[in-house]
């Protein structure tokens, strides 16, 4: 053992101050009351409006109140729910994710990307070339800046609101979703960073997990080195890598034209199917039935299990394998 940490370097610890972009303050349970009328009760803050996006399912045993750099304060409450699964589907999907189109699904539905950010680049321009004409330390400096931060909070809170609405429909129309680990943070800092993160697809997965979680739905993930773009998913020949400017390709084997987005989420579809069923040796496209599911002493061969342990490897994205 080296002694040292896995992941980025740590610095010193930062202290909460007035000036942070984020400001919070948290209540625990006798520090706070919903009213009768729909007012919040702070402790020695007194009642406080506010605009309830939705009922409370449960009793909150905490309240955090949050001030962005826009000047909006937000109420986040803590309660405690049991998981609702949805009825089971047999629909199964793989995602290819991409920036000409945002994702690319199996069945050959495709969704296109919004591009919030690229279509608010005008409006983000003349905020942010008024705020640096203003003087430091000046009001009029603070207003700019506020006008900054709305037009920024404005672009965040549509592009969240368009996923929560893509993976919801995702989750309720399918059992199990299956996506491409990406580097996003090796894409983040390439020459296609703006869009990368305009894209916002580790969002995306972290929104699919938790919902699949609560829905009673799977979520897979397939190495990043799986040659999703190079296997023809007709017949599995590896046709070697291919610039992203090439759409459409040819199988040098069996002839079949594929678009290049389509047959990659069907890759990544048969390889997240047959780690899930866990079949080790078993075909990895589809069109093929998979093999039989493997006995308990079958167990290991390709996934790492500890022998005589009873204890089963997990699958991609730590899903248990069947």
């Amino acid at each position: 053992m080296s002694g040292r940490r896995a992941g980025p370097p740590v610095g010193l610890p930062r202290f909460k101050s007035k000036r942070d972009s984020r400001q919070s303050l948290r209540f625990t349970r006798n520090g706070f009351r919903i009213r009768s009328n729909g007012k919040l009760n702070l402790a020695k803050i007194g009642d406080v409006r506010v605009k309830w996006s939705r009922a409370l399912p449960a009793d909150p045993s905490s309240v955090t109140i949050l001030l962005d750099p826009s000047g909006r304060y937000h109420a986040s409450f803590v309660v405690d729910v049991e998981p609702s699964h949805l009825p089971e589907l047999d629909t199964e999907i793989g995602i290819d994710l991409g920036l000409t189109t945002y994702a690319v699904l199996s069945d050959g539905q495709v969704i296109d990307n919004p591009r919030f950010l690229r279509k608010a680049e005008r409006r983000l321009k003349a905020a942010q070339r008024e705020l640096s004409r203003k003087a430091r330390g000046s009001k009029n400096r603070a207003k700019a800046r506020r006008k900054v931060a709305k037009a920024h909070a404005k672009v965040a809170d549509t592009r969240r609101d368009w996923l929560h609405k893509q993976t919801t429909r995702i989750i309720r129309e399918t059992q199990a979703v299956y996506l491409e680990d990406l580097n996003v943070r090796g894409l983040g800092r390439g020459r296609l960073a703006k869009s990368v993160h305009d894209a916002g697809w580790s969002a995306f997965r972290r929104l699919l997990e938790e919902k699949a979680a609560r829905y009673g739905r799977t979520v897979g993930i397939v190495p990043r080195a799986f040659p999703s773009s190079q296997l023809c998913s007709r017949c599995g020949h590896r046709d070697g890598p291919k610039p992203l400017a090439v759409r459409e390709w040819t199988c040098g084997a069996c002839g079949v034209l594929h678009n290049r987005d389509l047959n990659a989420a069907r890759n990544i579809l048969a390889a997240g199917q047959a780690d899930r069923l866990n079949a080790p040796g078993g075909p990895v496209r589809p069109g093929v039935a998979i093999p039989r599911r493997a006995r308990p002493d079958e167990r290991g061969t390709h996934l790492g299990d500890l022998p005589r342990t009873g204890v089963r490897a997990a699958g991609a994205g730590g899903i248990p394998v069947l």
